[in-house]
């Protein structure tokens, strides 16, 4: 009868540890997958602003320093994307929208490429674009307090660490990117 008693009790302790396991593994999959959904949104836009720097290049003459740092934060994304170092990506993604929402507000002077179709057209998937990495973002830090949070919860923590689950980083996005644009101090340059 003791033997048996013993036996319950190990098989209930084997199947709660799979179960941590199992859904610790689920959530370290959960910040990959959403990773991976914003990564997919970052080369589109990777992809489209070269075309928005091309047709702005046309109206926007006296504009060259505005488009050439666009290009360069483009830049620093894809290298701190293709480096996994979110606090890079975040710097970059900061500087990249306030950059994005200062050549808007320069483009409202150009009444020439404001009416422009193919402006209008990049412009209006950019935008869409910015939003949906910032809702994914959203999702994606939601994953990685999830898999943090659990990976240092007791009894979570002892097959964390038997397993060497890791904390994921979050991406966070410089205050830049928050700060309203000065388009009073944009024509005054």
């Amino acid at each position: 009868m003791g033997f048996l008693v013993l036996l319950a009790i190990l098989t209930i302790v084997v199947i709660y540890f799979i179960m941590l396991y199992n859904g610790l593994v689920n959530l370290k999959h959960n910040v990959a997958k959403a990773w991976a959904n914003i990564d997919v949104l970052l080369k589109q836009r990777h992809d489209e602003l070269p075309k928005l720097v091309e047709t702005c290049k046309q109206y926007m003459k006296y504009e060259q320093e505005t488009l050439e740092k666009v290009m360069k934060a483009r830049s620093q994304i894809a290298a701190a994307s293709a480096s996994h170092n979110m606090g890079a990506l975040g710097a970059a993604e900061g500087s990249l929208r306030g950059l994005l929402g200062n050549l808007f507000a320069v483009a409202e002077a150009y009444p020439e490429l404001k009416a422009n179709e193919t402006f209008q057209h990049l412009q209006g998937r950019v935008t869409g674009l910015e939003n949906a990495i910032a809702d994914r973002r959203e999702y994606y830090n939601d994953s990685v307090n999830l898999n943090n949070v659990r990976i240092e919860q007791f009894p979570d923590v002892i097959v964390a660490r038997m397993f060497n689950f890791q904390p994921a980083d979050l991406l966070e996005f410089d205050a830049a990117e928050i700060t309203d644009v000065n388009v009073k101090q944009l024509f005054n340059n």
